[in-house]
């Protein structure tokens, strides 16, 4: 009798975990203790209250926040070729409510998000001295909301705790070691509102930057396997189904094995194109440097002359098989906020990829006339 009373409870037992599972949007897995349940999960996010005063308050993350590990909800992404930020490092997550989904609406477009939508991108070093640690500097959400796209920018505090709402702007001293042993100090540059929008808009409409799927067509790490990233955005139930397989998709700019000009093209994509395409901050400009445009010499600034006279010496956008002549070079080789290029975004030198543009313009052959 013992027996035969126990296996009816068990089965229900056995059934209530089936349903359970199935309410999750991912399998349930780690030691009992680990488990992330529907509870455990539930993002806070309230269009009538937004931006919260602090970051922890969304819920988008479980166990110590400084860990940045993503409830089951909240999803990690990366595009194949990054901005460049002062060689910060970034963890960038993707959260929307139940129901709803982000749609294609191009190759080199940004995806068609919902209302709710919200993208998480945490900027971070490692090797920060004295201590050689890692240290999180702020965490910059983009929120969808009646239609619009709207800014919120936390600040972390020193001890790695909680991150503060703080639209106004500030620097930062921050003194790290890289992987390969050099070190570096810079005044980091924690944005304003307006200076976010300077580089977010379209028109005077603000508007994320990475997620294309031309640059999210690629293989990442996730925590149930290594999978391409938007096929991974429709399981999730973040990303309607049916978009185009044979998409006209990037390469990542410091991958040696693809040829030079492409690697070239996706890094103006990526840190320029936000301002040089029309309807940007800098469409007044000749260049229109979007990667479905920028194979064109002429969108490029091959043998375009500049149209201001900062200096005479550079006769050309891109002077070919002359770097020391090319107005790009120059402006990506200074640190000069009245000269530099990118306008905003980075205090010093991307010398990597400077370097790369020098190759790539001394190698063109036939001098512009």
């Amino acid at each position: 009798m013992l027996r035969h009373s126990v296996r009816p409870l068990a089965l229900i037992t056995l059934l209530a975990l089936v349903a359970l599972a199935a309410c999750t949007k991912e399998p349930l897995t780690g030691t009992p203790d680990e488990v992330i349940t529907p509870e455990a999960d539930a993002v806070v996010f309230d269009p009538a209250t937004v931006p919260y005063p602090t970051l922890s308050a969304y819920k988008f993350f479980k166990g110590p926040m400084a860990q940045q590990r993503p409830v089951v909800s909240v999803l990690p992404y990366e595009p194949i070729t990054p901005l460049f930020t002062d060689y910060a490092h970034k963890f960038r997550f993707v959260w929307m409510p139940p129901g709803v989904k982000a749609t294609y609406n191009g190759d080199g477009n940004i995806l068609d998000f919902p209302d709710g939508a919200v993208l998480i991108k945490t900027f971070y070093y490692d090797g920060v001295q004295p201590g050689n640690t890692r240290r999180i500097i702020e965490t910059r959400l983009l929120f969808k909301r009646f239609g619009q796209w709207e800014f919120a920018d936390y600040v972390w505090n020193a001890e790695q705790t909680e991150a503060y709402l703080d639209l106004n702007g500030s620097n930062t001293p921050v003194t790290w070691t890289d992987e390969n042993g050099v070190t570096r100090t810079i005044s980091y540059r924690i944005p304003a509102e307006a200076e976010c929008h300077t580089c977010h808009k379209v028109s005077d409409e603000a508007s994320p930057i990475g997620p294309k799927p031309q640059n999210m067509n690629s293989q990442y790490a996730f925590g149930d396997g290594v999978k391409n990233q938007l096929a991974k955005w429709v399981e999730q139930g973040y990303l309607q189904s049916g978009y185009p397989k044979n998409i006209n998709t990037v390469v990542a700019w410091d991958d040696m094995t693809k040829p030079l000009d492409d690697r070239v093209r996706a890094y103006l994509d990526m840190n320029c194109a936000h301002c040089h395409t029309d309807l940007r901050h800098c469409s007044y400009r000749p260049m229109r440097f979007a990667w479905n445009e920028n194979a064109d010499p002429v969108n490029q600034g091959v043998c375009v002359q500049p149209d201001d006279p900062i200096e005479p010496s550079m006769t050309y956008i891109v002077a070919r098989g002359n770097a020391a002549r090319s107005m790009m070079h120059f402006r990506m080789s200074s640190n000069d906020e009245a000269v530099r290029m990118p306008l905003m975004g980075r205090t010093i030198v991307h010398q990597e990829a400077v370097d790369m543009i020098a190759t790539w313009i001394n190698s063109m052959p036939v001098p512009c006339n």
